[in-house]
């Protein structure tokens, strides 16, 4: 299965969407944070986790997705919400904590929610799995040809509900995908001192399912594994595992000293990024021009300039708006 040329295109602008989206939030979030750095002031208050690097796992995957597919991410949300069509003039605002955001300004980055495209995640490791598969398992009851997608780190395959939920998914033969990003690191805790296996696609046979890992940080690779994963969930083949070889370009959050890294990693992860990567492809290949690609930049930061400056302007929610939405 290859991308097509607009497929192609669609990924590209993805990337770049989401890495100046990400970019900006950055610059943003060290303002009110000096000369000392604290944490809980300036306009972006609290943890920041960026994903710029990831991006290929989110647009490999959601290609073959629309707005009635389920998706659940992780505490680094951004690519995959994007990719997947969220609100971004809301996700900003969400982000800010303003009354215009995806949640009235209460869930911040970590916990973004977008019913029109049913998009969801979650700051508590491996706690997108379960809902996923209860996704999935309504979906397969009422009969409707919908998938469930839930994207997790490495570090959450050791966790309970990674278990429980392959476990389920497959008993119950659920139309779900499981994609883990492996980048290698969890916080700052690499993945060969906390993991046993050094592969955790496979894992997947141990729950009677397909396995698959896809290296390269490479979005065709990984559209082309997912779009076979997803076919056969949709057509009541079952679960799958998917793990993608990826990389985190930035530290586990905004601040992060990254002093665990081995000497010279980064620069080699940075001489891979994957968006000059692609670009070069899609040159080379002829799928787009100059000119397209500057289109497609433009596009890319005129909507991110947009939802930012939407964002700064609009309204903190009063106070007695906190109790809303609350339940007993």
């Amino acid at each position: 299965m290859t991308p097509t040329p607009q497929q192609y295109l669609w990924m590209y602008e993805n990337m770049v969407k989401s890495r100046a989206f990400e970019e900006r939030i950055a610059t943003i979030y060290f303002e009110g944070k000096s000369p000392v750095f604290n944490m809980a002031n300036g306009p972006i208050p609290g943890e920041m986790h960026l994903s710029n690097g990831q991006e290929p796992c989110a647009v490999g995957v959601c290609a073959h997705l629309d707005a009635a597919d389920f998706v659940t991410a992780t505490h680094r949300p951004h690519h995959i919400a994007i990719a997947k069509g969220i609100d971004l003039d809301g996700m900003a605002a969400e982000i800010f904590g303003k009354k215009t955001g995806l949640s009235g300004g209460r869930g911040g980055h970590m916990h973004l929610f977008d019913t029109a495209v049913n998009f969801s995640c979650s700051g508590i490791i491996a706690q997108g799995m379960g809902p996923a598969v209860g996704a999935a398992t309504a979906f397969k009851l009422r009969g409707e040809k919908r998938v469930a997608v839930s994207f997790i780190g490495e570090g959450a395959a050791n966790q309970c509900a990674f278990h429980e939920a392959l476990n389920l998914a497959a008993v119950w033969q659920a139309p779900v995908v499981f994609v883990i990003e492996d980048n290698a690191w969890g916080i700052s805790v690499s993945k060969a001192q906390s993991t046993a296996v050094p592969h955790n696609d496979s894992r997947a046979a141990a729950y009677g399912m397909p396995g698959h890992r896809v290296i390269g940080n490479d979005p065709a690779a990984i559209f082309a594994v997912a779009g076979e994963a997803i076919a056969r969930a949709r057509a009541g083949g079952g679960p799958s595992l998917i793990e993608i070889e990826t990389s985190r370009l930035a530290g586990h959050f905004i601040g992060d000293a990254e002093g665990y890294r081995p000497a010279g990693e980064k620069d080699a992860l940075f001489a891979s990024d994957p968006i000059p990567a692609l670009r070069s492809k899609l040159l080379a290949e002829k799928v787009m021009t100059e000119t397209d690609d500057l289109a497609i930049v433009k596009r890319a930061e005129s909507a991110v300039e947009q939802a930012i400056t939407q964002a700064r302007a609009a309204p903190f929610p009063v106070a007695e708006e906190a109790y809303q939405h609350v339940f007993a």
